[in-house]
């Protein structure tokens, strides 16, 4: 028979204490974006007394399920043991529902913060120009005008960067695309995306 990927999960029982659980789960958390580094990984091996990722990877897999459950899933504190396939052991399900009940509060703010909106393109300018006397091909100087609607403060931010004019081009086309499907669409953003040439 198949072992079940949740069966790996009695394998946190060898940790010592439930504050090794905490770290365990904090660590995955603060990880989210990057992955667990080389040192986070040894300090969980050890934690658990494995010997080979072979039995950890499959472990950590269930906790990030079970992370992503508990933030992104609409589950109250009283409901959390919802978040559980069947499989998993009842001492565990109380071990994990009080440690994710714990943190739930602060991840899900957390994830919150991580959905900071982007810069809006207020406009963009650009020139031709030659890198020097030698090149042959004209280098376009693209100037960005971006808003930070997120600062309070002047959020308005200035980026500059060169393409070559095939590039420049090809930018040029799909923006025009986008502009227009926007347009069509309904979804102009507030203040229109200017583009000019500037001698």
């Amino acid at each position: 028979m198949e072992h079940s990927l949740w069966g790996h999960l009695p394998l946190l029982v060898r940790s010592n204490s439930k504050e090794s659980v905490e770290y365990i789960l904090q660590t995955l958390w603060r990880t989210r974006k990057t992955g667990l580094n080389s040192t986070d990984r040894d300090i969980i091996r050890e934690m658990l007394q494995l010997t080979n990722d072979s039995d950890l990877d499959p472990l950590l897999v269930c906790l990030r399920i079970l992370i992503r459950r508990c933030v992104y899933e609409n589950f109250s504190k009283d409901e959390m043991h919802k978040i559980f396939p069947h499989e998993v052991l009842p001492e565990l399900q109380r071990l994990l529902t009080l440690l994710l009940q714990k943190f739930q509060r602060e991840w899900r703010d957390d994830a919150l913060k991580d959905q900071v909106s982007l810069p809006r393109l207020k406009a963009m300018t650009w020139n031709m120009a030659r890198q020097d006397a030698e090149s042959t091909d004209p280098v376009a100087v693209i100037n960005l005008k971006l808003q930070d609607d997120a600062q309070s403060l002047s959020g308005e931010k200035e980026v500059k960067f060169q393409l070559a004019k095939d590039t420049l081009e090809t930018m040029l086309r799909s923006m025009y695309h986008i502009r227009d499907q926007l347009s069509y669409n309904g979804d102009a953003p507030n203040g229109h995306i200017q583009m000019q040439e500037t001698s």
